[in-house]
């Protein structure tokens, strides 16, 4: 079995799926997760709990859905299934958080729906570390 090598024959949407995953996540990262992951007792005073779950796990599910789903999702690992949570905050947050919020108002909430949609459909594309698993665990196989 032939493999091709890493950086070569890649088409332009597999890169702009890499550029979709590392762009988004950082920003959801930078701006929301890790805010939150390094504030946590003060976020705790802040975060909205639309479902009545507390503000604990409320913030919890939230640093999961910031934090660890886009880091997933920037290695290429399993990132339409790390999607979902990230989706699902992003329209309770539209939704039910904020349904005062204007367009303008709500904008980096719905361009970032927009780029994790995107990858819902697209999926990580080749250049992804879940694709070199894939590889290195066919060359395993008896299988052609």
């Amino acid at each position: 079995m032939v493999t091709r090598p890493l950086l070569s024959s890649r088409t332009s949407a597999d890169w702009a799926l890499l550029w979709l995953r590392l762009a988004g996540s950082a920003l959801l990262l930078r701006v929301h997760g890790l805010p939150k992951l390094l504030d946590f007792q003060h976020q705790l005073t802040l975060i909205e709990d639309p479902f009545g779950l507390g503000a604990h796990l409320t913030l919890s599910l939230a640093i999961f859905a910031e934090v660890l789903c886009p880091l997933l999702i920037i290695l290429g690992l399993l990132t339409r299934l790390a999607t979902l949570p990230v989706l699902f905050l992003l329209l309770v947050s539209l939704v039910w958080v904020h349904p005062e919020w204007s367009l303008a108002e709500g904008q980096f909430a719905w361009l970032l729906l927009i780029v994790f949609v995107a990858l819902l459909i697209g999926g990580s594309g080749s250049i992804a570390l879940d694709k070199r698993f894939a590889t290195f665990t066919r060359l395993g196989s008896l299988r052609p």
